[in-house]
């Protein structure tokens, strides 16, 4: 199972500059807590801005790059090629960004774990349109604190049944 994991605006902005553009340590805990101990598939550019291997998951980077390498990863040189490497090492797996990765990938998944964000950011990349294709199956709502600025909730969508 493909499951896509990522966090928007009201606008579907997922982020700038190649950077978040929120801080939401909710989001941050269930992001470890979901994808642990499982294979992550990313570009390359989301690699860097993370700048190293995720602990605990098996990192799969997809770059048309083939000089490009760091260890500890693995190098996939397409979608196709990184979903089928992320099969065999487990049942479950998580496509994790950036824009390009979750465009090419989105039809692959089976379930998307969305942080809906209730607020507007400028940004330069956006998560496609899903809501055609995935219906709502749960949501838990998180209203604004000392460590949330802003509100938002986690949406647990599946693929609609044709």
């Amino acid at each position: 199972m493909l499951t896509l994991i990522a966090a928007h605006d009201k606008n579907q902005v997922i982020g700038g500059s190649n950077a978040l553009l929120w801080h939401l340590p909710k989001d941050l805990i269930r992001f470890k807590k979901l994808t642990s101990g499982h294979p992550i598939i990313m570009g390359r550019k989301t690699f860097e801005s993370i700048g190293r291997p995720l602990p605990k998951r098996t990192n799969i980077v997809i770059t048309r790059n083939k000089e490009w390498g760091v260890p500890g990863i693995l190098i996939a040189h397409s979608i196709f090629e990184a979903i089928n490497m992320a099969s065999k090492l487990d049942e479950i797996s998580f496509l994790i960004g950036g824009a390009e990765i979750y465009n090419q990938g989105i039809s692959y998944c089976d379930k998307l774990e969305i942080t809906e964000v209730d607020d507007f950011y400028e940004g330069d990349a956006w998560l496609c349109d899903y809501k055609e294709d995935f219906t709502e199956f749960s949501r838990e709502s998180h209203e604004t604190d000392n460590n949330h600025p802003v509100s938002f909730a986690f949406v647990q969508y599946v693929r609609k049944k044709n």
